[in-house]
């Protein structure tokens, strides 16, 4: 089980670069998150939506994401209120002091899936949630304490040296553990250590001094890119540096920002908050989000759709994915799910209606093609993505955008797609930067060192994890952390 003393401390990366490292040793293993809060998430062959970190880490222990995996997801939606994924389904919709009602109950369907998956694979790597010693939590956290005290199998404790204060988190972390689970901690591990490693021996000595743990290496920071891992945040992305700037509606209730991670290696991708001005942006991109219906309200609230409007009116090319697909269109009619009946007004770009009539979600994966629409939809070609919605959307106008799905202008500079992932795909990225590119009158050619890396047309092939693994298996006792796992399956037994 790999905790963490904080969120965004490597959890996640850490898993992927166990779960590959043990495969490549010979074991058949798999990750799994008891409870994932996220709006990033994906949708397996079967249909159900899990976290994207763990459809990544599937990948990294080559192995087909599935639900069991992260059996339960949390989709907050604004004002305290999150839907509950429960094994890939929509469950129910709860305020989170109810939430803590259901918390015994989802724990056991936590712990059958965590069996199911150790009945087909050697070796299941758990993986936290936020910080392991939330103290006031304990009670009621099943993606820690609460779990760790069911599994009782042994945890490594990954702390981030780049925040500073690393043995305040790690000897704070293990002293604050309920006296039960201290000893199943076998392990630290440092991450995202800047500068010589040899300076910091007297460090480890005084941590393993300390606390009786030993640290299992200290992994140096590192650039490899792993495709859609959600370990940033949207104020922790950085963008390159580029003479094309596209912004992205910084939504409230912004979903699957992962959707433009290959954009921003070859673009400037700025999430712009409603309100701000869009003048000097080459492109518009409104994304997916928890509630499409409050969102679009903001939008028109703050002047946003009005800004969007002007944009494409002087030549500007918009596009909507998933609900920025339906705010896009005419008008939203809302029979209760999302923010009580009524009906909102649209931006109006596409001829589109959208009505949200029953809870129900589509989730599935799409393999489509782009139809011949226009400078940018006619250079994309066959692309991959997946679904997730509520909602159902009728064109009454327009152009189809791609086949069986979607919408465009009759001059295909207004475009709207369910597809999530259509980014990730190279020739989405190389049809809209290169007409972006021509527009303005500038030289482009994708960074062919950048697309080797993240050659994605899914996210099942990046080259990172064979990196991220080397990466790990040179900075830590990989020998004696295999140990600790293999101890594990026999502890849970």
């Amino acid at each position: 089980m790999i905790l963490g003393c904080a969120s965004h401390v490597g959890k996640s990366v850490s898993t992927a670069a166990v779960c590959r490292a043990l495969y490549r040793r010979g074991y058949r293993v798999v990750p799994f998150k008891s409870q994932n809060m996220s709006l990033n998430s994906y949708v397996t062959k079967e249909g159900d939506e899990i976290g994207i970190a763990q459809a990544m880490q599937a990948y990294a222990a080559c192995t087909e994401p599935t639900a069991d995996m992260n059996p339960i997801l949390l989709k907050p939606k604004g004002e305290q209120n999150s839907q509950i994924v429960l094994l890939g389904k929509p469950y129910k919709d709860v305020h989170i002091r109810d939430y803590y009602d259901e918390t015994g109950f989802l724990l056991e369907e936590a712990v059958s899936a965590y069996r199911r998956l150790l009945e087909k694979f050697e070796h299941v790597i758990v993986e936290g949630a936020g910080g392991a010693a939330e103290i006031n939590l304990y009670s009621r956290d099943i993606a820690n304490i609460r779990l760790a005290r069911k599994l009782k199998i042994p945890i490594v404790i990954v702390a981030d040296i780049e925040r500073g204060g690393v043995f305040a988190q790690l000897y704070g972390t293990y002293m604050l553990l309920p006296e039960d689970i201290k000893p199943l901690v076998s392990g630290f591990i440092i991450n995202k250590f800047r500068g010589d490693k040899s300076l910091f021996d007297e460090g480890i000595m005084l941590i393993e001094e300390k606390t009786g743990i030993r640290v299992l290496g200290v992994i140096p920071y590192t650039n490899i890119i792993l495709p859609s891992e959600d370990s940033l945040s949207l104020q922790d992305k950085k963008s390159s540096v580029s003479r094309i700037r596209i912004a992205v509606i910084r939504l409230e209730r912004i979903s699957n920002f992962t959707d433009f991670e290959l954009l921003e290696r070859f673009a400037s991708v700025e999430y712009v908050r409603p309100g701000a001005p869009l003048s000097g942006y080459d492109c518009i991109i409104i994304p997916g989000t928890k509630n499409s219906v409050a969102d679009l309200m903001i939008l028109n609230e703050s002047g946003t759709s009005n800004e969007i409007i002007s944009a494409h009116d002087n030549g500007v090319p918009v596009i909507g994915i998933c609900g920025g697909y339906q705010m896009l269109g005419k008008e939203i009619i809302d029979s209760g799910l999302e923010e009580g009946e009524g009906s909102v007004k649209g931006i109006g770009l596409l001829d589109v209606i959208t009505r949200f009539l029953a809870y129900g979600k589509t989730t599935t994966q799409v393999e489509r093609n782009a139809n011949n629409v226009g400078p940018i939809l006619s250079k994309m070609g066959a692309v991959k993505g997946y679904e997730i919605h509520m909602g159902e959307t009728v064109r009454e106008g327009g152009l189809e955008a791609f086949s069986g799905e979607g919408t465009a202008s009759t001059d295909g500079l207004v475009f709207g797609t369910y597809m999530h992932g259509l980014f990730t795909n190279t020739g989405a990225v190389d049809a809209l930067l290169s007409y972006l590119c021509l527009k303005k009158g500038i030289a482009y050619e994708m960074k062919t060192e950048l697309q080797d890396q993240y050659p994605s047309d899914d996210i099942s092939s990046s080259p990172g994890y064979e990196m991220i693994a080397d990466h790990y298996e040179h900075h830590i006792d990989m020998d004696y952390l295999e140990k600790i796992v293999i101890s594990g399956r026999e502890m849970f037994g």
